[in-house]
């Protein structure tokens, strides 16, 4: 199924274009008077040299106005190849189709509501026939029936033209026209970019990405350049300040050479001014006893952080390098990369 872009945005139109694989584009006037332009030529001529074809109005109250105008088009600068012209189906329409046809012009007879006038069309030797399907539903009408029988009448008779599924409204539109079997669909930008979402692929993918940063990026590669540091003679005081500046909530403790003794975390802080008091803040950290703590070298993988998080059901890991810390990851640091949940 080949996939026009349905616009005159150019913005639209150049990042839709970067995708690489859609047929081409179809416009309207209506979408020019939406934009405000008023240089319809100089437009239709810019369009034409972004995208690989262009579908585009050539109107008349004729079949000999119509022929004049795609002609005229022609000698503007548009190329017959990579042009194709569109016109509202009625007798003299698909007249000027016929004659066009005949000289190797490319036509798409569109405004279709009714079978008979695809048949017309098909008989005419249209290039695409085009029922405006979010128009007929509009009106009540089954526009999804009336596309299938344009698809089967083509398929049946051999008709050397293609069925284009048009004013499409939503997603499900495009499932429908992928259904029936038809050979072209334009779509608007703001449609085509929900034809790969789903909630269930974000979430999937997300995990992908949470996956792939635990096992290749480092700790070293995440920490703040913030190192709070405390020495085994300073005081609980001095912690807190190390901590209120840095934005952790630990600091480590650290002996006479520099090396990892301890961490001193809120919780610590918490606990001794509810056993001691105001005193507390005054105690140096060598009056204190330490447990081991949780520490990992800068190389290590993130995947190793998660892990010592989530055995240890702890906030902050020491990063050490030589035995001395060099900097503190806080589980909000994982949860901030999406790589732990």
């Amino acid at each position: 199924m080949e996939l026009y872009l349905d616009s005159v945005d150019i913005k639209e139109i150049e990042e839709a274009f970067k995708l690489g694989f859609l047929a081409g584009l179809t416009t309207t006037p209506t979408f020019m008077h939406r934009e405000g332009i008023t240089d319809i030529d100089g437009m239709i001529l810019k369009l034409a040299k972004m995208v690989p074809v262009l579908q585009v109005e050539a109107l008349g109250e004729t079949a000999e106005k119509i022929y004049e105008e795609a002609h005229r088009l022609v000698k503007l600068g548009l190329s017959k190849k990579t042009t194709v012209f569109k016109i509202p189906v009625s007798l003299e329409g698909v007249r000027a189709c016929r004659m066009l046809i005949n000289e190797e012009f490319k036509v798409n007879i569109h405004l279709i509501y009714t079978l008979q006038q695809a048949y017309m069309a098909m008989a005419a030797g249209a290039t695409y026939v085009c029922p405006l399907v979010g128009r007929l539903q509009d009106q009540g009408h089954d526009a999804l029936a009336l596309v299938e029988q344009c698809v089967e009448a083509v398929n049946y008779y051999g008709y050397n033209t293609k069925v284009m599924f048009s004013s499409v409204r939503h997603a499900e539109h495009v499932r429908n026209a992928i259904n029936i079997g038809v050979h072209t669909c334009t779509i608007p930008w703001k449609v085509m970019k929900q034809l790969t979402e789903n909630n269930f692929t974000t979430l999937g993918t997300q995990q992908f990405f949470e996956h792939t940063r635990l096992m290749t990026v480092r700790v070293k590669e995440v920490i703040s350049t913030n190192n709070p540091v405390v020495k085994m003679n300073e005081t609980v005081l001095d912690a807190i300040v190390q901590m209120t500046e840095s934005g952790f909530g630990a600091v480590s403790v650290i002996n006479d050479n520099g090396e990892l003794a301890g961490i001193f975390t809120d919780g610590d802080l918490r606990r001794h001014l509810k056993t001691d008091g105001k005193v507390a803040l005054t105690k140096k950290m060598s009056e204190f006893s330490f447990n081991e703590p949780a520490s990992i070298n800068g190389d290590a993988l993130l995947i190793d952080a998660s892990d010592i998080f989530k055995k240890r059901k702890i906030d902050n890991i020491v990063v050490i390098e030589n035995e001395k810390p060099v900097g503190m990851l806080d589980i909000q640091d994982l949860v901030k990369l999406n790589a732990i949940n």
